[in-house]
């Protein structure tokens, strides 16, 4: 479905490109769009669009603060602070005066206000098929800033790892994907915002049916118990936003957990949860992601 801010973008995008520019068509969330090719001055309010802009090596002239991945501490080190994920500082924005913002996920919702300040893109990346969507980002992104061949060699890398992550788990049993917030637990299936482990992977769903909630399904622990996975994978909101809450080891010592598969064969993988929750369908993050998987299901090689 297109987004309600597509027709204002457009109009934008329009009116706010010279007629000379040299001009490039890339797939956006709310569809393809014309956009002025090379831009120099780029704003970015999307975490998994920094990642892979860095990745690329594109110079990113305004990000927003707090980041929450110290990986990307070198490339926000060198711009200017323009807000937060939800809330652009217009005034920053204005004296950046970018060629070009990138926003998404978090910051959708403020495209319409921030095409009327310069040329915006939405690049949201859907839940539903996260690799795929992270796939066109890529293309697009090279595309966009002439790094098509960056793109295709991000692209290969991050298909060899999807595979490798797929051999590692395949025949080792079914997992669990939980999210914990403070004492609060959150499932997560095929579907969700997650769910690409699932898909990608190949890695059976131990409850399936999962409905595909943004936040998750909540549950308990007697619901992880009567599942019983053979795999539990961890994510901590908590750590991802570097808030002061009681940790996800914590939260899951629970004799309903400990009982499980998973507990009893030692196989609940805590993530890195930054990457995973704050920059999903980034590429950085995504291989960061499968490195850990691959190597926790690799430990468990009969």
């Amino acid at each position: 479905m297109r987004s309600r801010f597509a027709a204002p973008l457009a109009l934008a995008l329009c009116l706010a490109f010279p007629a000379h520019a040299d001009r490039v068509r890339i797939d956006t969330a709310t569809g393809p769009a014309e956009i002025a090719a090379l831009p120099e001055t780029v704003a970015v309010f999307d975490m998994a669009a920094l990642d892979t802009l860095a990745a690329l090596g594109v110079p990113v002239a305004g990000v927003p603060s707090p980041h929450y991945l110290p990986y990307l501490d070198k490339v926000a080190a060198g711009a200017a602070r323009v807000g937060t994920l939800f809330e652009p500082d217009f005034e920053a924005l204005a004296a950046l005066d970018p060629d070009l913002i990138v926003a998404g996920g978090r910051s959708s919702p403020r495209v319409a206000a921030l095409a009327r300040l310069a040329p915006t893109i939405d690049m949201t990346i859907a839940e539903g098929d996260l690799l795929a969507e992270a796939q066109a980002r890529i293309a697009a992104y090279g595309t966009l800033f002439g790094r098509t061949d960056a793109a295709a060699t991000l692209t290969d890398a991050l298909d060899a790892r999807i595979e490798a992550a797929r051999k590692a788990v395949a025949g080792k049993g079914n997992a669990l994907i939980v999210l914990t917030n403070g004492g609060k637990i959150s499932a997560y299936g095929a579907d969700s915002r997650f769910g690409w482990l699932h898909r990608a992977l190949d890695l059976p769903e131990a409850h399936p049916g999962l409905a595909a909630e943004t936040h998750g399904a909540a549950i308990s622990f007697e619901f992880i118990a009567q599942v019983n996975p053979d795999w539990l994978i961890v994510v901590d909101r908590g750590a991802a936003i570097g808030a002061a809450a009681q940790a996800a080891e914590a939260t899951l010592d629970n004799p309903l957990v400990a009982a499980t598969r998973a507990a009893q064969a030692g196989r609940i993988v805590h993530l890195s949860s930054a990457p995973l929750y704050i920059a999903g369908g980034g590429v950085q993050s995504m291989m960061s992601t499968l490195d850990e998987l691959i190597a926790a299901f690799a430990a468990h090689d009969s």
